[in-house]
Parts: C-alpha cells; structure tokens; sequence
C-alpha cells in the first residue's frame, strides 16, 4: 500500500564515542564560566567550509544553547540555493546570558566553493588577523594593504584567530565536499598549520545522512555510516578522529532540544579549550 520502506541501518552493539546525554548543565555551565587564559582577550573561532553547510546555522545553535532559547543572531539563507550566503567577514559575539558575554568571537566568512568562492589568499589574510569587520570578500581578487578601510596593518595577538573550524555537511554524496573544495580546505590547513592554529571539524546535518534514526540523536555514535563519513574526511584532509564533531543545527526547530544541545556542547567545549591553549601559548612566546 504506502510502497517499499527502507529498513533503518543496523545500530553498533555499543557507541564508539561516549557523551553524557542526560546533563546538559555541567557543559553549559563549563562554557558560561570559562575564562580567557589571557586577560582582555578573546578566543577567536574561524568557521569556513563548503556554501550551504550550516555555518551561520552553527552559530546560531551555539548562542541558542547558551540563552536556552532560539536565537537569530547570524543570518541564514536555505542550503538549496548553492550559493553562499554570507558575503561579508562577519563577527559574533557570544553571550552566556542577557547581561554580559562570553570571551568568544566566532567569525563566519563566504563559502569556499568553485569561482564564486572565498580565496584561500583571503583566508591567510584573517588567521593574521589582517581583515576588518564588514569586509565584503571577492571572488576574484584578494584584500589589498591599499584597502585602508577594511586591511589591518598592525593585528596584535587579539585580532588572530585562535581556532580554525571546518564546517561540512554529513550527508553530501561519498566525498562530502567536491574535490576542488577539498584542495581549498588542504590549502587553508596548511596556512593554519604553519602558524600553529589548532583545527577542527563540526559535521552538520546528520540527520540527513540516516532519516530513520534522526528521531533518537543519541544513536549518532552507534551508526557505522557516521564512523564512516568521519573516518573518510579525517583521511582526506588530515584531521585527526577526536577533533571530528557531528552536530544538528537548529534550522527548522523552535523549541530547544536537549540531544541536539548535547552534540552542540560537546564540540564547543573542545573548540574552546583548543581555542584556550593556542591563545595562551602565543602569550608566552617572545615577541
């Protein structure tokens, strides 16, 4: 009558990766009191990644989770356009409440793809912290030192990103991103790399990759296609297993949900303490 149904994957006997879904208050209260290991200044997160794959969207969940309510801070557009959305380099400042912030600023810029893409070239520019607020990026052409407006001359250590995230979405084709976005993402490691900047990667949309299990996230370690997913982009782009987080954004939700926050708490808090330690080890080096 209703056709053929597709039987759901086969769950591991047990999840490969432990997380605490039941409390949520000891993670969130991890971040809300998390202190700069450099007085007066911030860690500074840079999400890139292929157009569409939720950038904007994971910022929003972070501040959501925080506040414990929806919150439309980064502006998003619909993932089906295949056109990136954010055209501007763009802060966020986080919030732990109403009334006062958290020593985090993630940075969301244009998406990498094809010609219409983010230049690596632009890219190097905001890991030096080189590049102002509001820069609107272009495809064909880097920021110039003669743009006075929006290239820094003089970044000091608080105008560096601390943390570079790449963010993919899991349920796109076996590659995940297309070839030339993955010699982007190699490209743009290596600048990072040189410059001793701690990486990571937040793997959206995995509901999409299993439809019969998104109605329980608490399987996301059980499923050997996410094992999958994870272990394949770890060995293209050479990012170690424990610094892969899947995560669901909030996109079409408008009540909180404690799984979803539990995924996004969970890569936070490791961006975070990256985040922390590079901030505090380029502090004691000679200038």
């Amino acid at each position: 009558m209703g056709g053929n149904k597709t039987k759901p994957e086969p769950l591991l006997s047990k999840p490969w990766r432990e997380i605490n879904w039941t409390n949520t208050k000891e993670p969130l209260q991890y971040v809300k009191n998390y202190k700069s290991p450099v007085e007066g200044q911030k860690i500074r997160v840079l999400l890139y990644g292929p157009v569409g794959a939720g950038k904007s969207s994971f910022v929003n969940s972070i501040q959501s989770v925080l506040l414990g309510r929806m919150y439309y801070q980064a502006l998003v557009d619909s993932d089906m356009t295949g056109i990136s959305f954010t055209k501007k380099f763009a802060g966020y400042q986080l919030r732990k409440d109403q009334d006062s912030d958290c020593p985090l600023v993630f940075y969301d810029i244009m998406g990498l793809e094809g010609s219409e893409g983010v230049l690596v070239e632009d890219v190097r520019l905001v890991l030096d912290g080189r590049v102002k607020d509001g820069y609107e990026f272009n495809p064909d052409s880097e920021l110039s030192e003669d743009n006075r407006q929006f290239y820094n001359k003089s970044p000091t250590a608080s105008d560096k990103v601390n943390v570079l995230v790449c963010v993919v979405p899991a349920d796109r084709g076996p590659e995940i991103a297309k070839q030339e976005t993955l010699l982007k993402i190699q490209d743009i490691r290596k600048e990072a790399s040189s410059r001793g900047i701690p990486q990571m990667v937040v793997l959206t949309r995995i509901d999409r990759l299993c439809p019969d299990n998104q109605e329980d996230l608490r399987n996301v370690y059980r499923l050997k296609s996410m094992k999958q997913k994870m272990e394949q982009f770890s060995a293209n782009v050479g990012i170690p297993l424990n610094c892969i987080f899947p995560v669901k954004n909030y996109h079409q939700e408008i009540d909180m949900d404690k799984q979803m926050d539990s995924l996004v708490l969970s890569a936070l808090r490791n961006i975070i303490n990256a985040g922390g330690d590079h901030c505090k080890l380029n502090s004691s080096r000679p200038k």
